[in-house]
């Protein structure tokens, strides 16, 4: 593509459709003289004949009817770009990279991302989930655009806005008896079922364990709430979760949700790179997990 010139080819294309020198120049709105010009420098460039008068037309040689080809195709890709492009400056479309937890994933936002599909079915968001650490890592080298993460999350490079207070509960098997008041002691006396180690969110469990000087050995260490919340209806012991795993009043038959004695909750937070353009379709999504703010699940 080097010193291709892209109207030369428009012009020579022009000529050989119109017929003539003249007519190509009269819809270019340039003398006859510079049209010549112009496919000269074409031929000079490729070192070949591309144009012959036959008769009163101008008509292509084998090597210019070759180059048509190429030309029309050009332009049809061309003309591709310029919609594309005009998309961007009118439309919310592209694609942009989001990063969280798998039970924000799962419980917080379905309802968002299918309300920016509605609005704009042009823009692609793919999600991905990881524990805090790797969405960080992901926003940092620049493969996730943006997260939705459990604070903290230390970087100098973020710019991190605090969204949302979740507050972890119990849950408990619906036979048996159990504590009224579920604190740290209580729950250290029952099989536990526990979030796997490395993620954050199992970090603030044990220390709210560690707090009351208690060390707790679970039973079990998942990865899924949903699996966590199958083993406790199956009697096999109890867990703590994020409220937001088991919404009020939608709580999964087999379970009981109590409240934790002291409180522990967790901040979701929107993270991304303080020098991270916001282009429209990430400022759209940025402006959807911002309208989280203030909620408490």
């Amino acid at each position: 593509m080097r010193g291709l010139n892209l109207d030369h080819l428009r012009i020579f294309l022009d000529v050989i459709e119109l017929g003539s020198f003249s007519a190509a120049a009269q819809k270019h709105g340039l003398t006859q003289p510079a049209v010549s010009l112009q496919i000269r420098q074409l031929e000079r460039r490729y070192g070949l004949r591309l144009a012959e008068r036959v008769g009163r037309r101008v008509a292509p040689t084998a090597a210019g009817a070759d180059l048509l080809a190429h030309i029309r195709a050009i332009d049809a890709e061309v003309e591709q770009a310029e919609r594309s492009m005009q998309a961007h400056s009118t439309q919310i479309v592209g694609r942009v990279r989001l990063g969280t937890g798998a039970t924000a994933c799962a419980y917080l936002l379905p309802r968002l991302l299918a309300d920016l599909r509605r609005r704009f079915p042009a823009l692609e968001i793919v999600a991905s989930t990881g524990n805090t650490a790797d969405v960080l890592r992901g926003i940092e080298a620049n493969t996730l655009d943006i997260g939705l993460v459990t604070l903290p999350a230390p970087g100098r490079m973020f710019q991190t806005t605090p969204v949302l207070e979740d507050e972890f509960v119990a849950i408990f098997p619906e036979q048996g008896k159990w504590p009224v008041r579920v604190t740290p002691q209580a729950l250290a006396e029952l099989p536990l079922v526990l979030f796997e180690p490395g993620a954050r969110t199992r970090e603030l469990v044990d220390g709210w364990f560690e707090t009351a000087g208690l060390r707790v050995r679970p039973v079990m260490e998942l990865g899924s709430t949903e699996a966590m919340k199958e083993i406790v209806a199956a009697g096999l012991g109890c867990a703590i979760l994020p409220g937001m795993a088991v919404p009020a009043g939608r709580g999964r038959h087999g379970v009981r949700v109590r409240p934790l004695a002291p409180r522990l909750s967790r901040t979701l937070a929107v993270v991304l790179r303080g020098d991270k353009p916001l282009h429209r379709g990430l400022g759209q999504l940025h402006a959807a997990l911002l309208g989280l703010r203030g909620a408490r699940r």
